[in-house]
């Protein structure tokens, strides 16, 4: 009888790990490129459980629909034919749902677009500047102050560069000085 309850209390423990690993290391599911390292870690916490590994794979599917070597007319090929497939797996059916949205095939019109950029990083941070001043200041609401507002942030990405080099060089000719001194 002890031996069945140690038993058990090892296996319950060994569960109780196992979940923790999953939740610790869950980004790893849908990490759009993973090091040799993370594969490790992915394969040592997913025996047994099919259904992850093919959450995986298809991630890697979806990702590479967004490869910019891809032309839209192949990449609305390949999101049928995953959603077909998809279409058998009735666990993951809920998780992968936003695959059957038409968002998605929207999002791949960019492929065919040489000129247009995969991101637009500047535009995003102006968008984040601009929704963090709403927040922490009300008198920005008003149509002037946000043009005002978008003008000064303009102002100041143009002077980045100069600011970061100059700020560098200072950096730089203060340590030389040192290295001299020393």
């Amino acid at each position: 009888m002890w031996a069945e309850s140690k038993a058990s209390c090892t296996k319950e423990q060994a569960t109780s790990k196992k979940i923790a690993d999953l939740f610790e290391y869950r980004y790893l599911f849908v990490k759009r490129t993973l090091s040799p390292k993370e594969k490790k870690i992915l394969q040592r916490i997913t025996p047994g459980l099919d259904q992850l590994r093919t959450l995986r794979t298809i991630m890697n599917e979806v990702y590479r629909f967004f490869d910019r070597r891809c032309r839209m007319d192949t990449a609305l090929e390949k999101l049928a034919q995953l959603r077909r497939r998809i279409k058998r797996f009735s666990t993951l059916k809920d998780t992968l749902k936003k695959l059957s949205s038409p968002n998605l095939e929207k999002a791949l019109t960019f492929l065919d677009d040489s000129l247009l950029p995969a991101t637009s990083n500047a535009v995003e941070r102006a968008n984040r500047r601009h929704r963090k001043m709403q927040k922490s200041i009300y008198r920005v609401r008003t149509r002037d102050h946000i043009s005002q507002r978008i003008a000064i942030d303009m102002q100041r990405d143009v002077y980045t560069d100069g600011l970061k080099m100059t700020i560098s060089t200072l950096h730089w000719s203060r340590n030389g000085e040192k290295r001299k001194a020393g």
